[in-house]
């Protein structure tokens, strides 16, 4: 009797053990479907409207609206700077750059820096136009590039700055930026 008992008792422990793997192997199996569902699902972050829109990011590329507002804040960014304001200018703009160009941005950054130092040079943009290319992460900004000495302007020039992008990991960095030189005109002379 007490071999039957026992027999029974072994039996009942098998079985729960049994059911017990199941359920651990149905339930891994479904925390798996779920890392992959997740990992490959298309997400999307609603923005904080600033225009008369809202503003998305998803993992499938850049909106250009996006592109539009982040090149309009980036050459007011960039292109504005007084002798009094170089610090925060150049951390904010290596905030956005793209760890990998952060080298090269810095030590231009750097240069611009040691040359207005101490001075009574500013520098302000004034945007007139934009081309914004999401495709290619590329945005060309068009204005005038005013130079102030003390209070006098003393140049104010027609001039258009190149941007280039990355986007990873839904982020928007910066990879580089550029003057883009006029090009001479004929008959001009040099």
């Amino acid at each position: 009797m007490d071999f039957s008992y026992q027999h029974a008792q072994s039996q009942r422990v098998l079985r729960q053990r049994n059911l017990l793997g199941i359920a651990a192997l149905v339930l891994a199996g479904i925390v798996a479907l779920l890392l992959l569902m997740s990992a490959t699902r298309s997400r999307e972050i609603v923005l904080q409207p600033v225009l008369g829109s809202p503003v998305t990011l998803s993992t499938t590329g850049v909106s250009r609206e996006y592109l539009e507002l982040i090149t309009r804040d980036t050459a007011v960014l960039t292109l504005n700077r007084t002798p009094s304001s170089l610090d925060y200018w150049m951390k904010s703009v290596l905030a956005i750059v793209s760890p990998k160009s952060q080298g090269k941005i810095k030590a231009d950054l750097l240069k611009i820096v040691d040359e207005q130092r101490g001075s009574s040079m500013s520098q302000y943009f004034t945007l007139e136009g934009m081309e914004i290319d999401p495709k290619a992460l590329q945005s060309t900004v068009t204005g005038k590039l005013n130079t102030v000495i003390g209070q006098k302007i003393v140049s104010s020039e027609q001039r258009t700055f190149v941007y280039d992008w990355e986007y990873a990991g839904m982020t928007l960095k910066l990879v580089g930026f550029s003057m883009v030189q006029p090009k001479a005109r004929p008959g001009a002379m040099m």
